[in-house]
């Protein structure tokens, strides 16, 4: 089955919506105007419940189908949030709000799902009840984790949830997903090395906390080239080095350290966390230096469940004739925390040769609409079939 011809018609008007979207950038949890044009949208579609706040500034829609012999509900889930980026991407509808703009496509997945929504209110050719969500915050807060901690999946007896995200380099409209562990843990550390400041002209009478830092970047990379299995991915990134002394001729009394680490198992998980701490320490100990710590635990793995994936990929193959295994991804994803609470699948939808996410010049494709709206309400229309 191809996309879905009411999706080409409806092409116009939803891309009118992503572009405003586009224009009008929130981030974390300010969404309050993207999630109030959520809510009069789905209100105007005739949705029969829309619940607002929820995650802070999540929305939930529910759409009861034709029949509800099965008593079956599943959910889909965009996410709506933008990243705190300045846009160079010179397009019309260019992002208004200075140091803001949706780089990763959020804008393009809310518009989508509100298509497949207005389609899944208008038709209503499935039996059981559909659960549309639409998520603050996954560029860094977490709010697929505030709105399961408030109790949603209960509270709308969801049984399986789904959720897509456009991927650039890939074919428009294409599709690729992957059973098991999919996107990685992502996890942050602050490490402060202290040692004994003093004149530069004599390093002798110090502790160089800078040399100390350096030691440390190194070894830290010991814990993928040494510590994990060869066959277990893990990335450990030191991303900032700052030292409290701004001068030439001053050897720090700290150097402050950031940085992240991303990993596929819970094992390798604790044991890149352990190793970390250790290394740091221990390297800091040899040269008369402290090493402080402090391991922040973000995203967990985001594991796709067995069925759910291989019905995604079928319906994907329904739409756009393939659906190819998605390489391992080390970015982080808090749909991760949906799929803890309930079985379900992630899939990525192709954005054509465009910037990467996260990039200044990216900028969500509008042709792939059609495809990704036609896989949400397939989901919905295959999995809960009217008898």
């Amino acid at each position: 089955m191809p996309v879905k011809n009411r999706f080409a018609e409806l092409l116009p008007e939803i891309t009118a919506w992503r572009r405003d979207l586009h224009e009008n950038p929130e981030l974390l949890f300010e969404t309050h105007r993207t999630a109030g044009i959520v809510a009069d949208k789905l209100k105007e579609f005739g949705c029969d419940e829309i619940v607002t706040g929820v995650g802070r500034t999540g929305v939930v829609g529910v759409i009861k189908g034709k029949t509800d012999t099965a008593g079956k509900v599943i959910g889909l889930r965009a996410d709506m949030d933008a990243l705190p980026i300045h846009e160079q991407t010179g397009l019309e509808y260019k992002s208004k709000v200075d140091g803001a703009m949706h780089a990763c496509g959020h804008d393009g997945h809310t518009a989508m799902l509100l298509g497949a929504a207005r389609y899944l209110a208008e038709t209503r050719n499935f039996d059981g009840t559909v659960v549309v969500i639409f998520q603050p915050a996954e560029e860094g807060g977490g709010g697929g984790k505030e709105m399961c901690d408030e109790g949603m999946m209960d509270r709308w007896n969801i049984q399986e949830v789904y959720g897509m995200h456009n991927w650039p380099g890939k074919p428009v409209g294409a599709f690729s997903i992957r059973p098991g562990a999919f996107f990685a843990a992502a996890d942050q550390f602050d490490i402060v090395i202290e040692g004994k400041g003093g004149h530069a002209a004599k390093p002798h009478e110090t502790v160089d906390s800078t040399l100390v830092a350096a030691h440390v970047v190194t070894a830290l990379q010991s814990i993928a080239s040494r510590n994990a299995d060869p066959v277990d991915q893990v990335v450990v990134s030191v991303t900032s080095i700052e030292s409290s002394s701004k001068a030439f001729n001053v050897i720090a009394q700290k150097v402050f350290m950031k940085g992240t680490v991303r990993t596929l198992s819970p094992e390798m998980r604790d044991l890149a966390e352990k190793r970390l701490k250790e290394i740091s320490e221990g390297t800091a100990a040899a040269f008369g230096a402290k090493a402080d710590v402090t391991y922040y635990l973000g995203y967990p793995c985001m594991v796709n469940h067995d069925d759910q994936t291989a019905f995604a990929a079928e319906v994907a193959k329904s739409i756009s004739g393939d659906c190819e295994t998605a390489p391992l991804v080390m970015g982080g994803e808090d749909f991760s925390y949906m799929l803890e609470e309930r079985p379900g699948a992630y899939i990525l939808v192709g954005n054509g040769d465009s910037a990467s996410v996260h990039h200044p010049e990216y900028n969500f494709n509008d042709d792939a609409i059609p495809a990704g709206c036609s896989w949400w309400a397939e989901i919905v229309e295959q999995r809960m079939k009217v008898a």
